[in-house]
């Protein structure tokens, strides 16, 4: 881990001192006027420098607090397992609180912590659905509230040239100006989906859709303990129409946990491609994601064959050995109006090895629109709807038929059908402090399980700025 923060520091310092370095190169100057002009130039710049820093903000602290119900009745299951989502009637809540504060500590480079309150469960205890229920809820829950930080991390940004573009005060974003080419080096402890696979439309629980394989494209086993952050860093090139994005991160020491692989012998790498372009006035991006995991891993035909020798159910712990496992995502968005946006998500994996840290897909399609609220004159409101299919491998088809447990589902048997689900729901924004969503879902064969379900959820989602 040293050795590795050791390396980026020197990326970043190169990065840092490359351009002063090359306005020394070819120089046939007199060494007296050189020394004259430099100090002149190294005078004017730092009078520049200081100047900008005494203008632009360098501090930053902002907050937030959410609370997430989500209750359905009872429906029909001819069976259930530990991982199911609880048939009978259930109501549960979640909530925490955040606070996004920001230092900047020269040009270019920022600091950022966020330092939080949780407490709550999702419905089943996050169990039951591939394409699970509420971007709120985590892989653990408490009655009583308890503290973590989730985010704490350094940002280093390198003007490139270009349009010169005002970045408004936002949670971990100071007010600054940038230029639109740039590189962005990221260092530390944030989520993986922060900087890969965003989507303007359907990608934040606490402002649009609740659903996981709706937020982020399903089949993306991104690294992340169980409440879905983990340590790395992540280097974005921003250049005119296109941006590149390349990131190393630790995996969970082992498939949904709470601590990180600090060694980093588990890890992940993520590359993304960024298009951006207009259709008439309307801006639009496509990016096209890939990614490799390398971790101690289990094959679900290796639990299989060893469940057939010894008996009883399968169990991918009992068969795991460093693996690799990869991946790919493409993601859409456009503008169709001023009103109205559309998103597509389209995502694949491999489905021979167990899920490590999201969720048991290897192949996910979601689509949907975002709709303003300007034709009913609520500008600030939003009205969403999105349908997402989700699939599993056929390794994890007969895995899951022969009573094995994922890190999300497992029935104790399987009568397999795809997972489908439809979401809508109207975000009331009273005043930029406050909003309130009322959410529906219809989660067809949840955890792929055709004997079990349909169920119909109900959310609400309070949501405070500060």
């Amino acid at each position: 881990m040293l050795a590795f923060l050791i390396r980026l520091y020197f990326i970043v310092g190169f990065f840092i001192a490359f351009p002063a370095l090359a306005q020394r190169v070819g120089s046939d100057i007199d060494d007296q006027l050189l020394k004259s002009r430099v100090n002149t130039e190294v005078n004017s710049s730092v009078s520049s420098a200081m100047d900008s820093l005494m203008s632009e903000q360098t501090w930053s602290a902002k907050g937030q607090a959410t609370i997430v119900n989500q209750s359905h009745r009872g429906f029909r299951a001819k069976y259930s397992g530990d991982n199911s989502l609880t048939n009978d009637k259930s109501s549960k809540e979640t909530f925490d609180a955040t606070l996004y504060l920001g230092l900047k500590l020269s040009r270019g480079l920022e600091a950022y912590v966020n330092p939080e309150i949780d407490q709550g469960f999702g419905l089943s205890n996050t169990l039951g659905v591939a394409g699970y229920t509420s971007g709120e809820a985590y892989k653990v829950g408490q009655q009583n509230p308890y503290y973590r930080l989730p985010r704490a991390f350094l940002r280093q940004t390198i003007d490139l040239g270009g349009e010169i573009f005002q970045l408004d005060e936002q949670p971990n974003q100071l007010e600054k100006t940038i230029t639109s080419n740039n590189l962005t080096l990221t260092l530390g402890k944030f989520s993986v989906v922060d900087i890969f696979d965003t989507n303007t439309y359907a990608h934040d629980p606490r402002s649009d859709f609740f659903n996981w394989s709706i937020l982020d494209a399903g089949a993306f086993d991104y690294a992340a303990d169980s409440w879905g952050f983990t340590h790395g860093a992540a280097l974005e090139w921003n250049q005119d129409w296109w941006a590149i994005r390349a990131g190393y991160f630790a995996l969970s020491t082992q498939p949904n946990k709470e601590t990180i692989d600090a060694s980093f012998k588990q890890n992940e790498w993520v590359a993304e491609f960024e298009e951006h372009h207009q259709v008439g006035v309307h801006p639009g991006k496509l990016k096209l994601l890939t990614y490799i995991n390398h971790a101690n891993m289990g094959l679900y035909s290796d639990a299989l064959a060893m469940s057939a020798l010894r008996g009883g159910s399968p169990d991918t712990s009992l068969v795991r050995k460093m693996n690799q496992k990869s991946g790919w995502a493409l993601n859409i968005e456009q503008e169709l109006t001023s009103s109205m946006g559309y998103f597509l998500k389209y995502s694949k994996s491999d489905g021979t090895k167990e899920a490590f840290d999201f969720t048991e897909i290897n192949h996910s399609l979601a689509t949907g629109i975002l709709l303003k609220g300007n034709p009913w004159k609520r500008h600030n409101d939003s009205l969403g709807l999105a349908i997402v299919k989700n699939n599993i491998s056929r390794d994890g088809q007969a895995y899951f038929a022969a009573g094995g447990m994922g890190i999300l589902i497992g029935d104790g048997a399987l009568n397999y059908a795809s997972e489908e689900i439809i979401e809508t729901f109207y975000n009331v924004v009273f005043n930029p402090t406050f909003n309130m969503a009322l959410n529906y879902q219809n989660v067809k064969n949840p955890g792929y399980n055709k004997d079990r379900g349909p169920v119909n959820i109900f959310g609400v989602r309070f949501h405070v700025n500060f």
